[in-house]
């Protein structure tokens, strides 16, 4: 008999991971909440550790569609826009790690993914929140408002920050507010003056915040993010994602140099969101119970300085495909399945958290500091913007 994952979440996290159950030999069963399936209109990064699963997946054609190939990382100072480092990205980076570097838009990524899951039969369930959920015997049983418990083999939480079925895993309250917001814009690059036009990742640093900017959609936009320390903001999780103006970016934000200055004017109109993040992973004990297990927001959020969110759902998903695979050859049982996932886990995401909460300290130096991290920068940009560690495959 066929076993069966649920899944509690139809963004980027949840479709990835019924993906990987379906190529496993399971069947998937993904439940969203929302009436249809959106993500918010923003850019993400995906280094090759993420781009090297979708491509073996045999999503390389519509990945490339959707994408672009941004030539370098370029990073500057945020006050006299002067360069500090630069790293070529492209083909070169592409060959060094046998997978590109690739900016998306969000929704279209999503897109990708649904039509994937559409493809291999994956069962889409909307407007379906969990209500309950628990283990009973050699099964894990799902409750939604249609009232009907639905039975599985295993019950993957991929539902974000806000995760419902966390608490089943481990209770440990909300997730931390941070106090750093971030401004997102999005525009279509023709529309902009050809000085501002960029198909590079760019980052201006400057004290308490930094800016990042870099084409999505096939190069046909771009995406725009300033992301600011700024203690005026709370977390009210209903008001995480809401309209914000150029004069609330400008006061936060502060004086900038001119070509940045210019970027953010020529932006139609911003989107704020609230930050907000949870300590490093402590061990596997806060990825999987029993039948039950977390990936992606759910399991590990973070901040966004190191552009690894979803690179992480990603590989979160590749390991949950051992997993499912290695119950359905008869090797384990499910729960030292999902065990095994959590073990192989939790170590390496810890560290990508960890890393990210640095990130920003570094960023959004001032005095000092500021001036150490940008002398660094320019002796040695290559090894401080690169990553072997990451980017290389951990699967081998």
């Amino acid at each position: 008999m066929t076993q069966q994952a649920l899944i509690v979440g139809g963004g980027i996290a949840g479709l990835a991971a019924a993906t990987a159950a379906m190529r496993a030999g399971w069947q998937a069963r993904l439940y969203e909440r929302a009436a249809q399936f959106s993500e918010a209109g923003a850019g993400i990064q995906l280094g090759p550790n993420a781009t090297r699963i979708l491509i073996g997946w045999g999503l390389r054609e519509p990945l490339e569609t959707i994408a672009a190939l941004p030539e370098r990382l370029r990073v500057q100072g945020g006050l006299d826009g002067r360069e500090l480092g630069v790293l070529e990205l492209g083909q070169p980076f592409a060959r060094r790690y046998g997978a590109p570097y690739l900016t998306v838009h969000r929704a279209d990524l999503q897109g990708m993914l649904l039509e994937a899951a559409r493809a291999l039969g994956v069962d889409l369930r909307l407007a379906s929140p969990m209500q309950e959920a628990a283990e009973e015997g050699e099964a894990v049983l799902l409750r939604t408002p249609a009232g009907v418990p639905i039975e599985g083999d295993a019950l993957i939480g991929a539902d974000g920050l806000w995760s419902a079925v966390r608490a089943r895993v481990c209770s440990d309250g909300a997730p931390r507010d941070t106090r750093h917001v971030a401004y997102r814009a999005l525009t279509a690059q023709r529309d902009l003056p050809a000085r501002l036009r960029s198909f590079d990742v760019r980052v201006w640093l400057a004290p308490r915040l930094h800016v990042v900017a870099y084409p999505v959609s096939g190069g046909e936009h771009l995406n725009v993010v300033v992301l600011v320390e700024d203690e005026s903001h709370g977390g009210d999780v209903r008001d995480w994602d809401r309209h914000a103006t150029f004069n609330a970016l400008q006061a936060a934000a502060g004086p900038l140099c001119a070509d940045l200055q210019e970027l953010l004017i020529s932006m139609p109109g911003w989107r704020l969101w609230a930050l907000h993040d949870r300590p490093p992973v402590r061990g596997p004990e806060e990825m999987a119970r029993g039948r039950i297990a977390l990936m992606g927001d759910a399991a590990h959020p973070m901040l966004p300085y190191f552009a690894q969110g979803s690179g992480m759902a990603i590989e979160d998903a590749r390991e949950l495909g051992r997993a499912f695979e290695s119950v359905r050859q008869g090797v384990v049982d499910v729960p030292l399945a999902l065990r095994r996932y959590a073990l192989n886990r939790w170590q390496r995401v810890a560290r990508v958290q960890a890393m990210s909460r640095r990130n920003g300290t570094i960023f959004h130096a001032q005095g000092p500091l500021r001036w150490a991290r940008d002398l660094s920068l320019r002796l040695l940009s290559d090894r401080l913007l690169d990553q072997p560690w990451l980017y290389q495959d951990p699967w081998g």
